[in-house]
Formats: structure tokens, sequence, C-alpha cells
């Protein structure tokens, strides 16, 4: 081979080289760009949405969402988890419940990120913004493109994803892989934290408030620190964690019987309705205050200082046995005290 040819394969190999960079730099370019311009929209979206909120009056009870209207839900089927081909299911009991009344396909495989937009928009009265950004943000983290692909729900769980640790409803991945399941020791610890008035419809029933959630909260992940040799829980995660705990505030107006149906069966109660009428739907702006509340609310210090001090109140155990036959002792749902 002559030297000129050489000098020609290395000049087109320097060529692609230079090339491949260029439009992989333009693409990451293209994709910040494109990423600030919708949080932008977004937001200022989601402004509009607030302040229309304010001024016009809710929607009535019994209209306030198209699916499910007046309490009405398609007919409720368990999943099938222990089959040789299994439905799919997540860490999120929203989307499972929405699966098992077939809001959702039955088997949750095959969802349009679109769909799921639609879906929770018209089955909890989200607001659009919420319900375009979270599907959207999902696509994101999974790699997929909001507008064309599908997913999944047991894709979710990618580990500190959308799933993370420390939990109200699921016990870390490294003690239980399978998310898709309640930890039932769990949902009743929360529970026991309930110290709000009762409501209307349930008159002896006490409820969940922003309060109780972050007090649980902060349990939690003192004891699923303690217990999980891999825990992480980033400042995201965490806000995410309280953004999960405040739908239970505004969707469910804390309702214990109502959450008990929701958080162990991933049911939707007949005659069950969203607490949220807003015309609208809930917004970030409305969602972020009680999202805040319950974040600010947690001591994770004070919580680590009294548990090693031997001072955490007795009835933070629970000796009730997870879903995946485990319980506290292996779940992180109570740390005993370290030796000093």
């Amino acid at each position: 081979m002559s030297s000129s040819s050489v000098r020609v394969r290395a000049a087109d190999s320097t060529s692609f080289l230079v090339l491949n960079a260029c439009t992989r730099l333009l693409g990451a370019v293209y994709s910040n760009i494109s990423t600030v311009l919708i949080y932008a929209f977004i937001f200022v979206w989601d402004l509009v949405l607030a302040i229309l909120n304010l001024v016009l009056p809710d929607k009535r009870v019994g209209e306030v969402v198209p699916l499910g209207r007046g309490g009405i839900w398609p007919a409720y089927q368990p999943p099938r988890l222990d089959q040789e081909k299994s439905d799919s299911r997540c860490s999120c009991p929203a989307l499972n419940t929405l699966a098992n009344h077939g809001l959702l396909p039955r088997d949750g495989r095959r969802i349009t990120f679109k769909q799921l937009s639609t879906v929770i928009r018209h089955s909890f009265n989200f607001g659009p913004t919420f319900c375009f950004f979270v599907p959207w943000f999902a696509a994101n983290i999974l790699g997929r493109s909001y507008w064309s692909d599908s997913f999944d729900l047991s894709d979710l769980d990618v580990h500190n994803g959308i799933e993370h640790d420390a939990s109200l409803t699921r016990d870390d991945t490294y003690h239980s892989p399978n998310q898709g399941r309640p930890a039932a020791h769990l949902i009743e610890f929360l529970f026991s934290h309930a110290s709000g008035a009762p409501n209307s419809e349930f008159p002896s029933a006490p409820t969940l408030t922003a309060s109780d959630l972050s007090e649980t909260l902060g349990k939690r992940r003192v004891n699923a620190r303690a217990k999980n040799s891999q825990f992480s829980l980033s400042t995201f995660h965490k806000m995410f964690a309280s953004s999960n705990a405040a739908t239970m505030v505004h969707m469910f107006g804390g309702s214990l019987p109502d959450l008990r149906t929701f958080l162990l069966e991933e049911r939707l109660p007949l005659g069950w309705e969203t607490k949220c009428r807003r015309r609208f739907g809930l917004t970030f702006a409305e969602f972020n205050g009680t999202v805040l509340k319950i974040e600010m609310g947690i001591h994770e210090n004070h919580d680590v200082m009294m548990w090693r001090l031997g001072k955490t109140p007795k009835n933070i155990e629970t000796r009730t046995a997870s879903s995946d036959g485990g319980g506290p002792a292996d779940s992180g749902a109570f740390a005993t005290k370290k030796d000093s």
C-alpha cells in the first residue's frame, strides 16, 4: 500500500471521528436546550392554571373526573403475579391500581407515555402540567421518547430512577427486589401515625396529616439507613418521596379507610372520587406547597438522636409481616438501638 493511500485513510478516519464528535456535541446541546424550554413552558403553563383555579369554581362532587364518574370504576381484578406469564407491576400504588381496574392495560405492559398522561389526568384530576411532566420525566430516565415509545410498569423500578429507598409502601430493593408487591407492615406502620380529625365520611377513623407523613418518613429513613448497607437517598429522591406522600393528602384527604384499600389492595374503593376538585386539576404550584411542608417537617437528625438514646416511641415497632414474608427485622421498619 502506498504512503499516499495510508495518508488518505488516516485523514478519512480523523474526519469521521471529528464528525462523530461534532454530531454528539450538537445532539447534547439540542437536548439541553429543549429540556430547558420544556421546563420553562411547564412553569409558565402551570402558573396560568394555578391562577385560573383560584378564580374559577371547583368541579361539582360526582363530576370531577370522566373515568370513575360518580365513583363507579371499572371492575377490579387482582394482578397475576405468581403465574408463568405474570402481570407487570411496579413500586407505584397509583399506577398498579389503574392497571388493576383496566384503566391502563391489565397486564401492565406496552403502555405509551402519552396514554399514561391521559389516564392519570382523567382518574385523579392532576393538572395537565403534572400529567405531562411525570411521564415525560420517566421516559427520559428510561432513555425513551415520550412521544412514540412505550413501557412496562416494572421498567419504572430502575433503582434510584423513580423507585427509591425508604419508601412508605415498599421495602428497600436491597431487601425485596420485587417492588411490585406492597409491604403491608410498612403501610400499617404509616397508618399507626394518623392523628388528624376524622372526616364526615368516616367519623370514627383518624386521618393522616402532613405532619404525620413527615414523622413517618423521618423514622422510615433513619431505620432504612440503619438496616440497608446499600442505602442511598438523594435530595431529589427525598423530594420525590414527599411528593408521593402529598398525594395521600390531596387525593385522599388522609382518609384511612380509603387509603387502606388503595395502598394494601391497590384498588379504588367503590364510590371513591378524588378529593381534588380544582377546575384545571392539581397544579405543581399548589402541590409543591404540601410537598415542601412535608419535607421541611422531617427531622432525621433529631430522630437519629432519639433512636440512639433509646427514646424512640415504643409504638414505632410493628410485627406485621410483609407480603413477601419479611418483617421489621429484615426490612428496616424498625431498627434496634445500636450498641454505644
